[in-house]
């Protein structure tokens, strides 16, 4: 019996720990400016804000920064433009469906499945791609400081 509930056990964390970093790019295929920026514009992508607060009335009196909770939906075809996260670190959970990252510093496309959390850090610059047949949804925690980003 208890060999048994060890290796219950052992599965269920490893399952845990597979899911949190699935959706990474390969060890072997990490490589600086890997893929270029493209210039594709949004498309069928909607993304709203549902919540922020004004960082700069938290502890942390970051002037003129957000911490933001937005839900972006991509359309089979759609895209989420090139964009940089050097100055608005995020972390997207991907809701239900299975998108694509063509990510800078990965020389292989990286496949984001429901459950996945893909992490944003000031080394990332990327694109978005849904190339399935059913809508994915994402939500997006990010801290945001530019009025003038209107990139996704």
């Amino acid at each position: 019996m208890f060999f048994r509930t060890a290796l219950l056990s052992t599965l269920v964390t490893a399952g845990l720990a597979a899911s949190a970093f699935a959706g990474e790019c390969p060890a072997d295929k990490v490589k600086t400016d890997a893929v270029k920026p493209v210039d594709y514009p949004a498309k069928g992508v909607t993304d709203t804000v549902l919540a922020s607060n004004d960082l700069s009335k938290e502890k942390v009196a970051l002037a003129g920064h957000l911490m933001r909770v937005r839900k972006l939906v991509i359309q089979p075809g759609g895209i989420v433009p090139w964009h940089s996260h050097a100055d608005r670190p995020a972390l997207i959970y991907i809701i239900n469906g299975e998108i694509v990252e063509h990510a800078s510093n990965c020389e292989v496309p990286i496949v984001h499945k429901a459950g996945d959390v893909a992490r944003e850090t000031h080394l990332t610059s990327h694109w978005w791609q849904n190339n399935g047949s059913t809508p994915v949804t994402l939500l997006s925690f990010d801290i945001w400081s530019d009025p003038n980003d209107h990139n996704m």
